[in-house]
């Protein structure tokens, strides 16, 4: 709830789950992401250092990679267009999978899909359980968590490599009006780096 007023865009992350009941989350986990009014970009190598860091901890990917969680600025929690295209392309190959949206003015939605066997989806309840233990609200380091990963997709012409800060001059900056068409089209890309922006002798 704090991540979803916190931000105007969506932010996502990934629901971790105990060993012996994976629908109950226990922890809500950011990755390197890139985000929208309408879309988030997780950056594929944060997301592999993730997976590998849970496998370090002892847990399987069913613990750590099966709930999709993700926040809509708005107050509407259904799935829009993107969302689904994500979640079937991303999920689509998991034995189960489970996207959560929870919209800012609290309404919630969240999905199970079995993708093998006897395939089936459909919407699941959702509650908080109260009689188990919890650590109390950390404001400030749910926004140092934030600020660590988020980039909302409006700061990106103002985020230059050290490189790029070295070559462009605050005049240049002005200059430097638009992205490269159609690179936020898909929202798997990678964040751009400075060879996308620089010709070489090479």
């Amino acid at each position: 709830m704090y991540l979803c007023h916190y931000a105007e865009t969506e932010v996502g992350g990934f629901g971790i789950t105990e060993t012996d009941d994976l629908l109950l989350v226990t922890d809500f986990q950011l990755v390197n992401q890139v985000c929208s009014w309408a879309h988030v970009a997780f950056e594929d190598e944060s997301v592999a250092d993730f997976f590998d860091h849970q496998v370090d901890e002892g847990r399987t990917p069913e613990e750590f990679g099966r709930i999709w969680i993700h926040t809509h600025p708005g107050d509407s929690p259904w799935p829009s267009n993107v969302d689904e295209e994500t979640f079937e392309r991303v999920f689509g190959r998991a034995d189960w999978a489970v996207m959560f949206i929870l919209a800012r003015g609290g309404d919630c939605y969240a999905r199970l899909r079995y993708n093998h066997g006897p395939k089936a989806e459909f919407e699941i309840p959702v509650g908080v359980d109260y009689s188990l233990p919890f650590a109390g609200s950390d404001h400030e380091s749910w926004e140092r968590e934030y600020r660590q990963h988020v980039l909302p997709e409006e700061d990106l012409r103002f985020t230059l490599s050290p490189l790029a800060e070295e070559l462009v001059s605050a005049e240049d900056l002005e200059l430097v009006d638009d992205w490269p068409a159609g690179w936020f089209d898909e929202p798997d890309n990678n964040l751009l780096t400075e060879e996308d922006f620089y010709e070489t002798d090479e």
